[in-house]
Formats: C-alpha cells, sequence, structure tokens
C-alpha cells in the first residue's frame, strides 16, 4: 500500500502563529489552525485533535462495516463520532481519552452479536492500534 501523505505550513510564533493543512488528495488544502481553533474553541479553523478524530471515526466506522460483512450481516447505515480531549499534563499536553460513540442500522442482527462485532472492530480498526498509548478508548455502541 501507499503512504498517505499531509502536509502543514506554519507561520509565526506558537501563540500568535497560524497554520496552514494540506492533504494530497485534496481533502483539505490549506485548511487553517491556529492556537485559537486548537485551545480557545475558536470555530474559524481546524486543530489536530480534531482531525484525529475524524480519522479514527472514519477508520473505525469503515473497520466495523467490514466486520459486519464478514459477519454475514450488511451494514445499512454507519454513524460514528470520536471526541478527542486534550488535557494538561506537567508542562505540556497530552491526549489522554477519544469516546467513540457508534449508531449503525445494521438488519437482522441481535443486541448481542452487534455488541460483539463493535468491540472486535474497534481492537481491529488501524487507527485504534496506532492510539494505543492514548490511556483511554471508550466505545458507545447503539442498534439502530
Amino acid at each position: 500500500m501507499a503512504d498517505k501523505k499531509a502536509n502543514v505550513h506554519w507561520t509565526g510564533s506558537g501563540k500568535t502563529g497560524k497554520g496552514l493543512i494540506s492533504t494530497e488528495t485534496g481533502a483539505l488544502k490549506e485548511y487553517p489552525y491556529g492556537f485559537a481553533s486548537r485551545f480557545e474553541d475558536d470555530k474559524a479553523g481546524t486543530n489536530p485533535e480534531e482531525i484525529l478524530g475524524a480519522a479514527h471515526a472514519a477508520c473505525f466506522a469503515m473497520a466495523f462495516s467490514f466486520a459486519c460483512d464478514k459477519a454475514g450481516f450488511a451494514t445499512e447505515t454507519v454513524d460514528t463520532t470520536a471526541s478527542v480531549r486534550l488535557a494538561m499534563q506537567g508542562d505540556g499536553f497530552v491526549i489522554n481519552r477519544i469516546a467513540l460513540t457508534l449508531k449503525a442500522k445494521v438488519p437482522g442482527i441481535d443486541a448481542a452479536r452487534f455488541q460483539e462485532i463493535a468491540l472486535a472492530a474497534k481492537g481491529a480498526c488501524p487507527l485504534s492500534k496506532a492510539l494505543a498509548s492514548v490511556p483511554e478508548i471508550t466505545l458507545e455502541a447503539t442498534l439502530v
């Protein structure tokens, strides 16, 4: 498989500087971020945690859908949210929790099997594996 690439161009100092995030596919093209969008809830830009959450939610949704396929269940809809918490630790910051929320419509599956597949997909998701150093990755799965 090919490497996937993202680029950042940053100008200025840490607190007053601004960055532009781009991806090779063009899905993000010079998308702004900075101190305010990361630490002050400014909605004028994005931040690394939001992008990480989007990537984790997307990866998990696909892993869940593939796991359902393998188990003989076709997913109709899969909606996933990842809430990423950035917290102060010592003199710096750490991501100390990612909360995944899944709502899926999977015809013919019972609640117990749904939960089993969702939990297994969380463990099999490549981004969950890559983020194994995060102390807490939770999953709330709801069958619709």
